[in-house]
């Protein structure tokens, strides 16, 4: 009796100290033994018996019953009963109810205890995962210590106490050494559910990182009242940081480098080593690609904001400074803005407006039949097409110095029959290509968009009612770090995502495939979402 007792208390301590080990709870290591209990008693009784077992987490003392499920029609044994045969037992017994009848102690064999021994292994690891991943699926974007366990195939492993987690080959920092037992301080940056457990992904050269970083350095970041609200990172080599301050009087720039650069020399060794450029953020963009490429100087940018594309004009001697070593600045200052810079001196910016000038005084030229003084005098006035000519007011032509009122109606007249005559070549060349003359009838599209479409392989309402914004308008992406455009069917034609997005909704309503209730409906759920974004922000403010 005292050895059975022994056995009992035996059972509680290693519950005990598994759960201790493992960081679960008790009842989840009691659970898994109960389990493995009654995989060992069906072993024992038929595997088709449905056995309960029950550990008392106080004493340690076991039960097992055999459980029958009250059915009409018995057609296994072992684990059914019928609702005659169970209301002798209990007399308000009902189908679907289970009947339970106890079963003697028994006494593992070697397989039975082995399979046991397995059913709580895995039980009590599928707890630790779960335990694992709860702890840390909340602190994805936090910093984090570990030790370095070991490196495996250039991955390394980290130890973090309760948990491994991984720092693979391209989130490390390149020409950094790992060693077994050294600390290491990372970025938590995924963690996910595997089937061979939860899988903790750490970065060193993830952007947030350096983020992160400065707020542990800069207590004004840590505060809230100097935002980082860019980062742009060549890991280990080069990075560039836009900040402001939330406070008039604090330099957002002067605090994150501290006094004789202390707080960004902690960063710097940190990182290796990492050259950081902190830059002044500024709402505008402009302003924001100057500072980010600091330390050229600027004289001169073109702002395109639908296309996301900046033209930076530079001194000739400010060239390679501007681009950087292997084009390393510009390229972090277009990560950093989110632009793509194009980047030419003075005298390039010269020849490319004087290119401009001489294809529209020619375009001129040839359509209003004038000379060169005439359509030079034209572009100078800033006119650029020829449908401008034709539709402006006739006033406008008439504030040209040196232009009479019978000069300026002729030109309009030329202009008239030049666009009359190309709109006819364009409708043969709509009928050439297939476009149906339903796609006429839209608002918006005139026959050089049609045309252009039409080329696309968009030859009716229903094709154009089947297109995203950006197939009209083109889209950016990152490829490989870089930014890449693709070109959209009508972005010649400078045509804006709000107009691009008119235009389908209006395919779609005339192709049926919308009821103007249905554009109704998300009109108004838009100005409700705006409604609800502005409340946010007033109150946030």
């Amino acid at each position: 009796m005292n050895a059975v007792s022994a056995n009992k208390l035996e059972l509680i301590q290693i519950a005990d100290a598994v759960a201790r080990e493992k960081s679960i709870e008790k009842a989840l290591v009691i659970d898994a033994m109960e389990d493995a209990l009654a995989r060992a008693a069906r072993s024992r009784y038929g595997h088709e018996t449905n056995v309960k077992a029950e550990i008392n987490p106080t004493t340690g003392e076991t039960k097992l019953w055999r459980l029958m499920e009250v059915v009409e029609e018995v057609e296994n044994e072992s684990a059914e009963i019928t609702l005659d045969e169970a209301r002798h037992r209990n007399p308000e017994a009902e189908i679907g109810d289970f009947m339970s009848e106890p079963l003697p102690p028994i006494d593992f064999g070697r397989v039975a205890a082995m399979a046991a021994k397995q059913v709580i292994t895995q039980k009590v690891r599928d707890a630790e995962r779960d335990r694992q991943y709860e702890d840390f699926k909340d602190r994805i974007g936090e910093i984090i210590n570990g030790i370095i366990k070991r490196v495996e195939y250039g991955h390394v492993i980290v130890d973090l106490g309760k948990a491994e987690a991984i720092v693979r080959r391209d989130q490390q920092l390149p020409r950094e050494n790992y060693r077994n037992g050294e600390r290491v301080r990372a970025y938590i940056m995924d963690v996910r559910r595997e089937p061979r457990g939860p899988q903790i992904f750490l970065s060193r050269s993830h952007p947030q990182f350096m983020a992160k970083l400065f707020e542990q350095e800069v207590p004004e970041v840590y505060d809230g009242v100097i935002e980082i609200r860019a980062v742009a990172r060549d890991p280990g080599s080069r990075a560039k940081i836009g900040v402001m301050s939330n406070d008039g009087g604090i330099d957002p720039v002067g605090a994150c480098v501290g006094m004789r650069g202390s707080r960004v020399q902690a960063v710097v060794n940190e990182l290796g080593g990492e050259k950081i450029d902190i830059v002044p953020w500024s709402p505008d963009d402009a302003t924001f690609v100057v500072n980010a490429l600091a330390p050229a100087e600027v004289t001169k940018v073109v702002l395109d904001e639908e296309l996301q594309r900046i033209e930076v004009v530079v001194p000739d001697e400010q060239l390679s400074l501007a681009i950087g070593r292997r084009g390393q600045n510009v390229r972090l200052a277009s990560q950093l803005s989110g632009y793509e810079i194009d980047i030419m001196t003075e005298e390039e910016e010269s020849a490319k407006r004087q290119e401009e000038f001489r294809v529209r005084s020619e375009r001129f030229m040839e359509g209003l039949d004038v000379d060169d003084m005439m359509a030079g005098l034209l572009v100078s006035e800033g006119f650029s097409r020829i449908e401008e000519i034709a539709y402006v007011e006739i006033d406008e032509l008439l504030d040209i110095d040196g232009l009479d009122e019978e000069t300026a109606e002729e030109l309009q007249a030329r202009a008239k029959d030049f666009i009359e005559e190309e709109n006819k070549k364009l409708d043969e060349k709509r009928k050439e290509l297939g476009v149906a003359d339903d796609i006429l009838e839209l608002e918006g599209l005139d026959l050089k968009m049609i045309v252009a479409l039409g080329e696309e392989d968009v030859k009716s309402v229903e094709d154009l009612a089947g297109c995203a914004t950006d197939d009209l308008v083109g889209w950016n992406e990152r490829v490989d770090g870089e930014r890449k455009h693709y070109e959209g069917m009508l972005e010649a034609f400078k045509m804006t995502a709000e107009e691009a997005e008119d235009l389908i909704i209006r395919a779609r309503l005339k192709a049926g495939w919308l009821t103007q209730e249905d554009i109704d409906a998300m009109q108004a759920q838009a100005e409700a979402e705006e409604m609800e974004e502005t409340e946010a922000v007033e109150e946030n403010a």
